[in-house]
């Protein structure tokens, strides 16, 4: 973080200029750490800095209050400059108790802030994380910049004409934390205020009471003695065009309306409800005017089934869920293999295996996604790598599944799909053309003048997709295999063989661009190759290790099947070939496998993302043992 010492303002405070800043916000699941860090979050995006962010949030709907599996938080990093990730560790951390304190206080670095709720730290609430006596005053936190705010008590005198009970009033403390860091990084305090009013405009005086609590912590800051310093982060200098904030889920939704509008198809999603995907489904469930209708099933078998219904009726069929709903959703997946109609099945991943961690992120289902059907069934896979990167990868998807006539696996995941950035809204006008023409008329090469539904297009191996009910069409398709052509049930060998292979040869002969490689001064030896939401981290630390004099390359796969018709070349211009990611090395025995390559795997599986400096660590010594 560079520090540029500014002036001091009127009242004597001193306001130092940063390039960067990490702030989490930590407390009781019930202590609203979300909106707190979404709604900092969307001042600094309507500021204009570059963001990134870290939700992480319990699996317990109420964790026992107070204690360590009920912590929440809120994690953000936003700059003057292109950042990559949330931040590897905070500068400053707002633990609202205890526990939010013990769980955190590990990825403070020493000289951080710490600002503390005091009123918190009750002896009951010690004893329930294991503190033997108060770390508030047994100085084991002399290493921090510590500041003690009495922000239940503080709130609760704010608000003691509002007519709202002890309770109630204390509620909104995390508006009083959210004042005092606005006031602390010069953040503009009408966006929050507006949405306070709007968000609880049924419950004005519950409105009028956050909006107090958030304009106490504001005038907190700018009263106390405790704060000589405020902090100012310029906004940052990105391409000229129309920002907002978006969440990965966010970004999917509006990814698959735009792909109904390019595609001039209605779009029908088929889901149920699992976590972290459901997102998905309330945003979509949004736009009806768009031509999307959202059906929300009685489980995962028939969401996808509802999906997939409609597009044998002439719709794009999209599915949403995470690993154990793919589990379910495996043998219908093999039925739009073998009827070979268009469908986007989404996996938001998640900590496996059966319900593992359904809140924190993991990139394991990679494998199931590849091979986790019966027979031989290849489906195209597709990762975004970002936030706002989720919105492309979406059309891209749908691309593919239209243009080929298969499902698509789009592959997000957790730290994706909660995790926020800024994105630039496109223009509509340089969207891609989607629309895919429906069989019209017989086909038959016979002269019977019936209608094949298994005549393929010579170069993408499509078969012809006709809406049923359409005149002279009729056709028959199902899950027994099919006879090359006509389509008719056939146990033959040879044309089971065929028909294997031609399934095969179709996604081999999908169409996806070249891996880029970054590699700025061409002289690396080493090459880091990652997908998915490995992007951020990955990249942040090639910067810092090519800082240090030592080339990398970096290449990230967006596309996992087919790979690249590059990446065999890329690879073996490399002395070293590593991959980072969060499972236990399923894309290195992919790597492996496919192109005899020794990829070396790096892997880490604790529901969190990498951080920066510990791939630092990683490529560098990679990078010296080539060298040596």
């Amino acid at each position: 973080m560079t520090t540029d010492v500014g002036n001091a303002v009127p009242g004597g405070t001193e306001v130092r200029k940063l390039d960067r800043v990490v702030i989490r916000f930590a407390g009781d699941s019930g202590d609203g750490m979300q909106l707190t860090g979404d709604r900092f979050t969307s001042e600094a995006a309507a500021f204009g800095n570059d963001l990134a962010t870290l939700p992480n949030f319990p699996a317990e709907i109420r964790a026992p209050q107070g204690t360590l599996p009920g912590v929440s938080s809120f994690q953000l990093h936003f700059a003057d400059y292109d950042i990559l990730t949330p931040g590897d560790r905070p500068d400053v951390l707002v633990a609202m108790n205890p526990a939010a304190l013990k769980a955190n206080i590990g990825d403070l670095p020493h000289g951080g802030m710490l600002i503390v709720n005091t009123d918190e730290f009750t002896k009951r609430n010690l004893v329930k994380v294991g503190y033997e006596t108060d770390p508030l005053e047994d100085d084991s936190l002399e290493a921090y910049q510590v500041h003690k705010v009495a922000m239940a008590t503080l709130t609760i005198g704010a608000l003691e004409n509002t007519g709202l009970g002890k309770k109630d009033a204390e509620r909104a403390k995390n508006m009083f934390a959210l004042g005092l860091l606005s006031w602390m990084y010069h953040r503009p305090t009408e966006g929050t205020e507006r949405f306070l009013r709007e968000k609880f405009a049924k419950k004005p005086d519950i409105a009028e009471a956050n909006v107090l609590a958030f304009r106490a912590g504001w005038n907190y800051g700018e009263t106390t003695e405790s704060f000589a310093v405020t902090y100012e982060v310029a906004p940052a200098k990105l391409d000229v065009g129309t920002y907002r904030q978006i969440t990965g889920n966010t970004a999917t939704a509006y990814g698959i309306v735009a792909a109904g509008q390019q595609s001039g198809l209605p779009v029908v999603l088929g889901t149920y409800p699992i976590t972290p995907a459901s997102d998905i489904l309330h945003e979509l469930s949004k736009h009806k005017h768009f031509g999307i209708t959202t059906l929300q099933a009685e489980d995962e078998i028939a969401g996808i089934g509802a999906a997939l219904g409609a597009s044998y009726g002439g719709a794009l069929g999209v599915t949403s869920t995470s690993g154990p709903g793919i589990a379910l959703k495996s043998e219908t997946i093999g039925l739009a293999v073998m009827t070979e109609l268009p469908l986007v099945v989404i996996d938001v991943q998640r900590g496996g295996p059966s319900t593992g961690l359904p809140t924190k992120t993991e990139q394991a289902d990679l494998l199931q996604a590849m091979f986790g059907r019966n027979g031989e069934s290849p489906v195209p896979i597709v990762a975004p790598r970002s936030p706002a990167d989720c919105f492309d990868a979406a059309l891209d998807a749908v691309r593919i599944a239209l243009k080929y006539r298969t499902p698509v696996l789009l592959l997000s995941d957790g730290a994706i799909a909660n995790g926020s950035e800024p994105w630039l809204i496109p223009d509509v006008d340089k969207l891609p053309d989607l629309r895919t023409p429906f069989a019209t008329e017989p086909n038959a090469p016979d002269g019977s003048g019936e209608f094949w539904p298994y005549l393929r297009d010579p170069e993408t191996l499509a078969r012809a997709w006709a809406v049923p009910g359409t005149a002279g069409l009729q056709h028959r398709i199902g899950g027994l295999e099919k006879a090359d052509g006509h389509g008719n049930i056939s146990y033959d060998p040879a044309n089971h063989d065929h028909m294997v292979r031609l399934r095969q040869r179709k996604i081999d002969g999908i169409e996806v661009p070249d891996v880029e490689v970054d590699d700025p001064s061409g002289e690396a030896r080493v090459l880091v190759v990652g997908w998915g939401s490995s992007y951020g981290p990955i990249g942040a630390a090639a910067r810092r290790v090519r800082k240090l004099g030592m080339p990398v390359a970096h290449a990230h796969l967006r596309h996992l099947n087919p790979f690249p018709r590059n990446l065999g070349d890329v690879l073996s211009r490399y002395e070293r070939v590593i991959v980072p990611e969060m499972n236990l090395g399923q894309l290195a025995l992919l790597l492996r496998a496919r192109y005899l390559v020794d990829a070396v795997s790096y892997t880490k599986v604790q529901g969190l993302p990498f951080k920066a400096e510990e791939l630092q660590d990683v490529l560098a010594d990679v990078i010296k043992g080539v060298s040596a």
